[in-house]
């Protein structure tokens, strides 16, 4: 039997316990996920712990079904789409500020190298940008992602494809 319906049925019945082990075991997928959309680290904690919040809230509706990673990473992506519109601006502020305070060669090379993968993907619009980042970024499989984002499997892949093509046209016209 899956360890997330046990956890859910647990805490469902007020079981503390439960709680710790079910945040310790999905936290840190959803905070890099957080990370990814929202470079500042305390913001992509704080939406980290509304995504849990929300989750719990919701816990004696929520219905198991074998994906409640799945199921968070929704909740995660709504919260960061909101953060994302109130804040469009702030992350590219702060990797300037960054750039101009790196004292070494080799770190400010990998540095522009992320800032221009982190450019070309905010260019991308935001349906296949989510899927490469859920690909690429968390390992997730294209069915998975079909159901987090509530797509069919030919469209994930569609648009895993077009997201790549676009990224090395947007990467080669900045080399040019």
């Amino acid at each position: 039997m899956d360890i997330d319906f046990l956890l859910i049925q647990k805490m469902k019945h007020g079981d503390e316990n439960a709680f710790h082990v079910f945040v310790h075991k999905h936290y840190p997928a959803i905070l890099k996920y957080c990370h990814y959309h929202c470079p500042d680290l305390s913001y992509s904690e704080d939406i980290t712990q509304e995504t849990f919040l929300r989750f719990f809230e919701k816990l004696s509706e929520y219905r198991y079904m074998g994906k409640t990673r799945n199921y968070l990473y929704t909740i995660a992506g709504n919260l960061c789409k909101d953060y994302g519109r109130k804040r469009k601006e702030c992350f590219l502020d702060e990797q300037e500020a960054e750039v101009q305070s790196l004292p070494k060669p080799s770190e400010t090379e990998a540095i522009l190298n992320r800032i221009s993968m982190e450019k070309a993907l905010d260019s991308l619009p935001d349906e296949l940008r989510e899927v490469i980042v859920l690909h690429y970024f968390h390992g997730l499989k294209l069915a998975e992602i079909a159901g987090i984002l509530r797509i069919g499997l030919p469209l994930v892949k569609y648009r895993l494809g077009a997201g790549k093509k676009r990224l090395r046209q947007l990467l080669k016209e900045e080399d040019s």
